[in-house]
């Protein structure tokens, strides 16, 4: 069976005063219908371009998709017109941002903003579509919600506004939620309820799901399988709980390293990942990663690895070193 969308050797640039930023660099993942696909990274390794891309919403200028497809539903979006992208974007597939506050329009009512992607896509009209919306910020947890559909989004918090683009979201039943660190701007408490929230929306619609984070702790308790990205590569993939108990890329276990454990599996202190990201204006020839690497070998310098299946056919990575790198790790 046909995955529901798949993303094949997607590159993504950006003009620059400083030269051409290589973004995203040949990403190719896939996600299967009602699955979880988290993608983490450090900020700037390209998971929030590749999304945007995805959707088409790539500012042009700057920036611009120069190779891969992008298959969706048995479409290539990177071919249709802006015409059907549009009735796509927010139909089929849906996006909840970084910031809520920032990602919500601040002179239109929360029902003119919900109600007007239901009645483009669902053609329902303003009756139907406000009686729509405020069932919506009920299911999404918005007290006295018939009220409150009138108000503007400087009169809820950062959480209420969190589902506020939740609702949106789901108001056209999306057969994929792309959210791209949807808990970022939110203390923790409200994060946890904003993430339990998306869980149980999720098997309630049935939908698809690529959850963006740098929080390995969310993607352990959310995601299906995990995609970790570099320098604009997805440089491992696997199953959830193989990233955990068998990283097979030196990226990857460095950042299992950096995160705090309350178990007694580890006591020593935190790892930090040495050095810095590279200038994607001026890639190297080799692995991305090699100048921060303490796996290194003399090929990780003259060649950038493919992404390669290791330790099982869903497993895979993109390292020289990744067969004998989980001995190593132990």
């Amino acid at each position: 069976m046909a995955p529901l969308l798949e993303v094949r050797g997607l590159q993504t640039e950006f003009q620059t005063p400083d030269g051409v930023v290589h973004a995203v660099n040949g990403v190719s993942y896939h996600v299967d219908e009602g699955e979880t696909l988290g993608i983490v990274g450090e900020s700037g390794c390209g998971k929030s371009v590749t999304a945007l891309s995805i959707m088409r919403l790539i500012p042009r200028p700057p920036g611009r998709i120069v190779a891969g497809e992008v298959w969706f539903d048995g479409q290539n979006l990177l071919t249709l017109s802006d015409n059907e992208m549009r009735r796509i974007r927010g139909g089929k597939i849906a996006m909840i941002f970084q910031d809520p506050m920032t990602s919500l329009n601040p002179v239109l009512t929360i029902d003119e903003q919900i109600s007007e992607a239901i009645r483009l896509h669902l053609g329902l009209g303003a009756s139907q579509a406000r009686n729509r919306t405020i069932e919506l910020l009920d299911l999404v947890g918005i007290p006295d919600a018939r009220r409150r559909v009138s108000d503007y989004p400087h009169q809820f918090s950062g959480g209420m506004c969190q589902r506020v683009m939740i609702a949106m979201a789901l108001s056209c039943h999306p057969k994929l939620l792309i959210a791209d660190e949807p808990t970022t701007a939110l203390d923790v408490t409200i994060q946890a309820q904003i993430i339990e929230l998306v869980r149980r929306l999720q098997k309630e619609f049935g939908m698809a799901m690529i959850w963006i984070t740098h929080d390995l702790g969310v993607v352990a308790g959310l995601a299906d399988r995990v995609a970790v990205m570099y320098a604009g590569r997805v440089v491992e993939e696997s199953a959830v709980d193989d990233v955990f108990d068998d990283p097979r890329h030196p990226y990857t276990l460095g950042l299992l390293g950096s995160v705090p454990r309350l178990d007694e599996a580890r006591r020593e202190s935190l790892q930090p990942i040495q050095g810095v990201p590279p200038d994607l204006t001026r890639l190297p020839a080799g692995c991305p990663f090699q100048p921060r690497c303490r796996f290194a070998i003399e090929r990780c310098v003259q060649e950038n690895p493919p992404l390669v299946s290791v330790g099982g056919l869903a497993h895979s990575s993109a390292c020289w070193v990744s067969d004998t790198l989980g001995a190593a790790a132990k």
